[in-house]
Parts: C-alpha cells; sequence; structure tokens
C-alpha cells in the first residue's frame, strides 16, 4: 500500500505522459475517449513492457543479481517512444532511489553527493522495493498498475475535464482491463517485451512544444 499510494513523493502525478497534447488537439474529449486512451495503453504498453519487466527485475533484485537488474533497466528505458517518456521514468526513478536510500534499502545505482545520477527506471527501482519488503509479484504488478491509471486518472480529472464522480465511473469501469493486463503480462518472455502505440509517441513529442502546459515534459 505504501509503495503503490499516491502519496509516495516521486512525482508521478506531474507527468500526462501525452494524454495532456492529446486533450488539447481533440483526440481526446470526453469520459469514453479518456476510457479507449487509457485502455490502450494498458493492454499494449504497460502489459506489454512495464509488468513484463517488473516481474523479471524482481527476480533478479531478490537475489542481489545488481548486474541483471541494471542491464533490465537499460532495456525498459530503451523501450521508451520518446524523450519525455523517457524523463517521465527517470525522473521518478530518481525519485524513489533518493527514498529507498533514505530506507536504507539495498540497491545498485549512483546517486547521492559527489557522483552522478544514473539513468534510473522507475520500474526497476519500484522493483526493488517490492524485493526488498517480499511483496509477492502479483500484488507488486497489482499496486503499479493501479497506481499508473490512478495518477493518469487525476490528470484526466484535471484536462478533460472529467467531475469526481465520472472519474470514480472511470475507474471501475478500467478495473477488468487492469485485470486483463495483469493476466497478459504473466505470459510475456523477456525477447517479447516492446511496445509500439504512434499516436501516444506522437502526443509524448508534440506535448514539450505545446503553447500552454499543466504537466511536465
Amino acid at each position: 500500500m505504501q509503495l503503490s499510494s499516491a502519496g509516495l513523493p516521486v512525482g508521478g502525478y506531474s507527468f500526462s505522459q501525452g494524454l495532456e497534447y492529446a486533450i488539447d488537439c481533440g483526440w481526446v474529449c470526453k469520459q469514453d475517449d479518456v476510457h479507449e486512451w487509457l485502455e490502450m495503453q494498458l493492454l499494449h504498453s504497460i502489459a506489454q513492457v512495464d509488468l513484463p519487466a517488473l516481474r523479471l527485475l524482481m527476480i533478479e533484485a531478490m537475489k542481489q543479481n545488481w548486474t541483471e537488474v541494471i542491464r533490465l533497466n537499460d532495456l525498459v528505458l530503451a523501450c521508451r517512444e520518446t524523450k519525455e517518456l523517457r524523463l517521465t521514468d527517470t525522473a521518478m526513478g530518481e525519485a524513489l532511489v533518493r527514498l529507498l536510500n533514505s530506507l536504507d534499502i539495498p540497491q545498485p545505482f549512483a546517486h547521492g553527493r559527489g557522483t552522478t545520477p544514473d539513468q534510473i527506471s522507475f520500474v526497476s527501482l519500484f522493483a526493488i522495493a517490492a524485493s526488498h519488503w517480499e511483496i509477492d509479484s502479483q500484488t507488486a504488478a497489482l499496486g503499479f498498475a493501479w497506481s499508473w491509471l490512478e495518477n493518469q486518472v487525476a490528470a484526466a480529472t484535471k484536462l478533460v475535464p472529467l467531475g469526481q464522480t465520472q472519474s470514480q465511473i472511470l475507474l471501475g469501469e478500467l478495473q477488468p482491463v487492469l485485470s486483463h493486463a495483469l493476466m497478459r503480462a504473466q505470459h510475456i518472455d523477456e525477447e517479447q517485451i516492446g511496445a509500439g502505440l504512434p499516436a501516444l509517441a506522437i502526443a509524448s513529442a508534440l506535448h514539450e512544444q505545446q503553447y500552454s502546459r499543466l504537466f511536465r515534459s
């Protein structure tokens, strides 16, 4: 619960991951559009990259096989299709590594006074924390996916905008999709990790030059 809480100080609420541009240009206009946008990402991005990578990273983190953790971390970052999507991942990763260091949780990434921070995926640090606290992989995956979904719905609530009741309805409607994404991710091996959502990549790239933004680029 602590690891997947919206109160975890990693800044996930600061990024719209392309949603802000999609709303600004009229691709996403109402609750049903948000549902479709998030469903596509859950099934074809989160389930194809983040969740299977999280499972593999937890296995290696449990053994403290840091060489393999670093290799899988690089794989996750290579799957980010734009600079902004990579920044979302690494900014949250750097925030979480600071938190893990303050909690004395062992991790292999350089981050501290006099060092140059590594490029760290949030997925990698989430896996390390989940392994340290002996959370089973399916529970960790559920917490990770729920945290992502909650942040995206919160962004849509501000941007579309949606009312609080509509947001809760949307979360309820997407819960079966979340379950489907978790099941799909269980059957994806390392060589199958990867995703391609062209509209998401375009929206993320164009968000950088949007005339006005509520969310980080």
